[in-house]
């Protein structure tokens, strides 16, 4: 029984160490975490973005004015409501499906993609 606790007593204290080192010892790694968290990001939901967007347009606007134009834009009464936007994954998937369809390659490719992927190329 007296070799058991001494067993527990050691690997207690080594746990203690172990924990008081880590939360002492490691600001480095504390750093990390959380500059990891804000790319962990979730994308908007449409709630979100439309809340986002009827914000931009109402700026400017102020107290009851702010407040009925933010309540129709939220409903979708407010006519400039924006579309659907293409996201950047569908904009490389098309901008590399037409520099494909048109066989571009190097510095033309290159051109052709960073105008296309800026909403600049005419389709």
């Amino acid at each position: 029984m007296h070799v058991s606790f001494r067993v527990l007593a050691t690997s207690a204290a080594i746990a203690l160490a172990g924990v008081a080192f880590s939360a002492t010892a490691s600001p480095a790694a504390q750093a990390a975490a959380k500059t990891e968290a804000p790319a962990a990001h979730k994308a908007l939901t449409a709630q979100q973005q439309r809340m986002a967007d009827c914000n931009k347009e109402a700026t400017g606007k102020k107290g009851a004015e702010h407040k009925a134009f933010m309540s129709s834009c939220l409903k979708g009464e407010h006519a400039a409501a924006p579309a659907a936007k293409v996201t950047q994954q569908e904009r490389m998937k098309n901008c590399n499906a037409d520099a494909k369809t048109k066989a571009l390659k190097g510095a033309d490719r290159k051109a052709f993609m960073s105008t296309c992927l800026k909403g600049d190329a005419a389709k």
